[in-house]
């Protein structure tokens, strides 16, 4: 028997952090992401009753993965990976609660190992399309019918790119986290911002008022950059500065920051200029289209 299984990748539009438990369970927490046809793709193959080039028999299973980005993306890659793993294992995934119940359970795997980070990746992984979450004693989460001509301009005017450096988003959480707890102001308000602006993006996105979205994006990166110095970094500045001479309107790290991706939102017709300038700059375009699907397995 062989079992495939892809899930993909999402972008973090706003709220990114807030789902993290230690904020999350006091204060309550919202992101709004989306998923792009960016896949980590698994495959198990039951060995019994096969044999070897030498011709030993050959019992047990064997796994393999692999990921169209890199680790440490920002994009929630090492989530999707176990999200696949969990599917590979698991028994039977028929509907959307089986696929919630595998986004718990990746969560929960990475708790078990001693990972700080949110609930947001697993379930956008597991469920796919455009979701509005809320993070409390339980995850929430509304499937957002963003309008369809409205996702083919963001399409059109969104420019994602990775950085060419891969970051460690357990450094950075230990420092924003950190000083959430020892009550850093800028840190704590920075966080509620963050939760507020998920809250008013899921209202442009489903509006369609893209011009707001832009002013959105940009709000969010001020909070994130008000987290901790970490998020950003001489590169990721000269990459924001120049873009915005060229068509950038919004824009924001994917993730944790300090690396990985960035996304931007350019102006009618600008994306072309913003993808020159990012390559000029030795960062790497990734094209992308949304996906509605989230994790999908077939056995054969």
């Amino acid at each position: 028997m062989i079992v495939t299984s892809k899930a993909p990748v999402r972008i973090d539009f706003a709220g990114g952090w807030t789902d993290v438990d230690i904020f999350a369970k006091g204060a309550g927490g919202a992101v709004l992401n989306a998923t792009i046809d960016k896949y980590v793709t698994g495959r198990l193959e039951t060995l019994d009753g096969k044999v070897s080039p030498t011709g030993a028999p050959l019992d047990g299973i064997n796994i393999s993965y692999k990921s169209e980005l890199p680790a440490g993306s920002g994009l929630g890659t090492s989530a999707a990976l176990n999200v696949v793993w969990l599917s590979l294992v698991k028994s039977r995934i028929t509907n959307v609660e089986d696929k919630k119940t595998v986004a718990g359970l990746a969560y929960e795997l990475e708790a078990i190992l001693g990972i700080l980070g949110g609930k947001q990746d697993q379930y956008a992984s597991a469920l796919g399309g455009f979701n509005f979450m809320t993070f409390g004693e339980t995850v929430g989460v509304e499937r957002l019918d963003v309008p369809a001509d409205t996702v083919k301009e963001l399409e059109s005017r969104l420019v994602l790119c990775y950085t060419g450096k891969s970051r460690l988003s357990g450094n950075i959480h230990e420092n924003v986290w950190g000083a959430y707890r020892r009550g850093v102001a800028e840190t704590v308000n920075a966080l509620y911002s963050l939760r507020n602006i998920a809250f008013s993006m899921r209202y442009v996105l489903l509006s369609g008022k893209l011009d707001e979205f832009a002013v959105l994006l940009n709000e969010n990166w001020s909070c994130q950059k008000k987290l901790d110095a970490s998020v950003t970094n001489e590169q990721i500045e000269e990459l924001f500065a120049e873009v915005f001479k060229h068509g950038a309107v919004g824009g924001k790290a994917c993730g944790a920051g300090g690396g990985g991706c960035l996304l931007f939102f350019t102006e009618p017709n600008r994306r072309e200029s913003v993808e020159q300038v990012l390559e000029k700059l030795g960062s790497r375009v990734i094209p992308f289209k949304f996906e509605y699907d989230g994790l999908q397995i077939t056995e054969v």
